[in-house]
Order: C-alpha cells, then structure tokens, then sequence
C-alpha cells in the first residue's frame, strides 16, 4: 500500500524520469542530476524526509530561480533500499541521462559508496558523500571523484571526544574514564573505530566497542552488559533506523543518563527519539546544520514549493533534522554545479566538469545569507587536495518536542586526522595502483 507523502514523491519521480525521456535527445538545456533514495526498505523512515529534503530545494530552485542560473534541473529518484546491489543498479541505469550524463551522485549510505567509488571515477562522475562513505576519501589526490564534506566520520568522532572532554574539564581529564562505543555493524558503523582507538592511546581512556547487527532490533543482552559490567562514564553511537530508537529505550532500561549518551548525525533525528518518548528525553547527538523550520530557506520552500503543491512530502515535516540535511545535501549540490559554471560556462555540465566545482567549492558566510541559511550552517571550502573541509560539528539535545542546540561548534582534530587520512589513502593507492595526482599547494 502506498501512502500519500510516497504516493506524491513516487509521482514527482516519474514526473521528472519524463522530462529526463524528452530532453536527452533534444540535448534540452538542463542538468540532470539523478537522486539515489530509499523510500522503501528497513531504513525507508530515515531515507524519506532526506528524499524529500533533496526534491524539495531542487523545486525551490527551479520554481524560484529557473533553475542554476537559468539551468533547469532535471532529477529522478532510483529507491535503493539502502541495498548495495541495488545502488549499484541504479547508478548504471543514470548515470548517462540527461543531455550531459549524470551531474552527481549521493548515494545516502556508506556500502553503497564504497561499492561506486571505482566505477563512479574511472566514469569522471563525482560521488558526494556528505558526512558519510570513506573518511579517506577526503584526500583528493588519491579519490578524485569522492567528496565528504562538511566533515568525515573520523573527523566527527574527534569533535565528540572535544565536547565529551569539555564536560570533564579538559582533555587531561579522560584519563581512566570508560567510553562505551555501540555501533551499526557494518562499514558505516566501524568507520570511527582507528581514530576512537587513537584518541584513547592519546587521552588515557579505555574504549569499549559493541557491535549491534542489522536491523538492531535484538540490544537487551548488549546493554545488560553496558549497564551492569561496562558502566562507561560515556556512551556514544553509531546507529541508523529502528537501531537507534531501540538503543535509546534500552539504555533507559539499564537507568543509563540520558545526557551522557551522544549519537553521531546519523542518531540524532526525529525518527530515533520519537518512538522511545520520555525515555529519549535529555538524549544527544551530533550535528552539522540547524534543526526545524525557522530559517528563511524553510519560508522560500513553503511560497514557492508547498503552496504550490510541489511539495514532496507532508508540510508539518518541513525542518526535521534528516528532511534539513537533505536540503543541506542539495544545497551543496547546487553550489558546487554553481561554481563549476563559472569555470566552464552556463550551460549544462558533464559529470567532469561539475567535479571542478567541487574542488573550487567556496560557500562563505556572506552566501549562507544569500541562501537564506545563516547560521544554518558554518562556510565550507574544498579544494584539489581537501575534498572534506574539516567542518565543525555540535552537540544537540532532545528535550521531548524538539532538537536544541547545547553547545558551541567543535572543528574537528585535524592534526590527529588528517595524518591517518593520508596515511589510508595512500595505502589504497598502493593497493589499487593509482599514482596520487599532482595539487596546486600541495
């Protein structure tokens, strides 16, 4: 059975597969940009308001605009499922629409990325893994189609353990402190694992690592053991779907703090804390934008997309924390094909092109304004070499109807991670027989 909000997205995505069918042999001037989504599947609740994030901005741009300087965009959603196979799938089915081929693709998950990276560079098409994938991939010199701004996941984890130490009184003191790791297991939830393990050789404090299997619905005897063996002075997680939730309601059962349990950005959403109730009350979690619907971007969306009808899904869900970074997601998107343009032309881009975008990416404060976003989010700046920015990240707290904001903005350790990021990538191009390209600067 198909609800209303899949119901309008579904028909938004056939909508625009049909523009897509009549301008690629017209060679139309627009750019197509393919939206790999996943409305469906164990992970649909979490993928729909991102989905709908990404199409809403789309609209906004071509029903406020016309479009990126008069470049209509043209999108189609392909459901993976969050199923690697199923990305795989899509990403060859779209990748040569449109009059240019495909601008970008996000994937929205890490196996996924993972599973592009090759295919997806030896195509000249960049990936954009916002905050997600391989957080070796920001060393530009060894993946040059691979960005995962505004920070990675190693560099998350190091902006965590800042706030967790300033609630402690400093670095020094973590020293002997317990901190207590439950994570998705799958690529996406061991990425923070090396750096979590070197900050603990760093600081002096002991890490314990618990692994929780998809979907993450069995955690009883994983918190059992948290709460009466572990009894870590901090939780931290790295969860997704119905494991967060579940997480949350079972830390509760142990009598866990609530205010010492802190999420990463992929925890940290409407849909984990509603479902537990009170027991998510004082719950944490990580975050790179603002949450709910009191910017002025959210007010251009309502004019010019939902009182037009064109919303994708249901107005009331207009600035939840997933729906806000699918918006971030185009956003980025959109100001990368932006600056690209400048570089190339106005005019539709090919895959390569859009990439020069990316590595020229500037997006300051004076234009967050512009967007309707300041303080949205913090200025972001990409280059040849630095496809992650070192963005900053803050801690947000569950008060039992909203997301607010408790703490200042924490740029991640670049000295403890941008050596291990190097370090990585250029292991795998040893690996995989790439010779790193030449950056201006370095």
């Amino acid at each position: 059975m198909i609800d209303r909000r899949t119901g309008l997205a579904l028909m938004a995505g056939v909508v625009a597969a049909g523009l897509v069918a009549t301008a690629a042999p017209a060679q139309e001037n627009v750019q197509f940009i393919p939206s790999l989504v996943y409305r469906t599947g164990p992970y649909g609740p979490n993928g729909e308001p991102f989905a709908n994030g990404v199409a809403d901005y789309y609209n906004l741009i071509n029903e406020r605009d016309g479009g990126i300087n008069g470049i209509k965009i043209v999108f189609e959603e392909c459901d993976t499922q969050y199923n690697n196979d199923k990305g795989v799938e899509c990403y060859e089915r779209l990748k040569n629409k449109g009059p240019t081929g495909a601008a970008v693709f996000s994937p929205l998950s890490t196996g996924i990325t993972y599973a592009l990276i090759e295919r997806a560079t030896a195509d000249k098409i960049p990936i954009f893994s916002m905050g997600y994938g391989r957080s070796d991939a920001a060393y530009g010199k060894v993946f040059p189609y691979i960005f995962n701004p505004p920070a990675n996941y190693w560099s998350q984890a190091t902006s965590i353990i800042k706030y967790v130490a300033e609630q402690e009184g400093g670095l020094d003191k973590l020293k002997g402190k317990e901190i207590a790791l439950v994570y998705h297991d799958s690529a996406y939830g061991k990425e923070p694992i090396p750096t979590l393990q070197k900050l603990e050789q760093m600081y002096g404090f002991k890490l314990s690592l618990h692994p929780v299997a998809h979907p993450g619905l069995e955690q009883k005897a994983t918190w059992l053991k948290i709460g009466r063996r572990v009894r870590p002075d901090w939780v931290l997680m790295w969860g997704w779907g119905v494991m967060n939730s579940t997480a949350i309601k079972e830390a509760a059962a142990v009598g866990f703090p609530m205010e010492r349990f802190i999420g990463n950005w992929w925890s940290g959403s409407e849909n984990d804390v509603k479902p537990a109730g009170d027991a998510a009350v004082g719950y944490k979690s990580a975050n790179f934008h603002g949450a709910g619907a009191n910017w002025p971007v959210h007010q251009d969306i309502f004019k010019y997309v939902y009182d037009k009808g064109l919303g994708a899904g249901q107005r009331e869900r207009v600035g939840e924390v997933l729906y806000n970074r699918g918006v971030t997601n185009a956003m980025i998107v959109v100001e990368a094909i932006r600056t690209a343009q400048k570089i190339h032309g106005v005019r539709p881009l090919t895959g390569a092109e859009v990439r020069d975008g990316f590595e020229a990416l500037n997006i300051t404060e004076e234009r967050l304004k512009e967007l309707g976003m300041e303080g949205f989010m913090l200025p972001l700046k990409l280059s040849c070499a630095d496809h992650e920015g070192g963005g900053p990240v803050y801690i947000q707290q569950w008060d039992g109807q909203k997301w607010n904001k408790v703490s200042d903005w924490y740029y991640p350790m670049r000295d403890v991670v941008w050596p291990m990021i190097e370090e990585s990538a250029l292991k795998y191009a040893k690996e995989k027989g790439i010779t790193p390209r030449d950056c201006p600067q370095g």
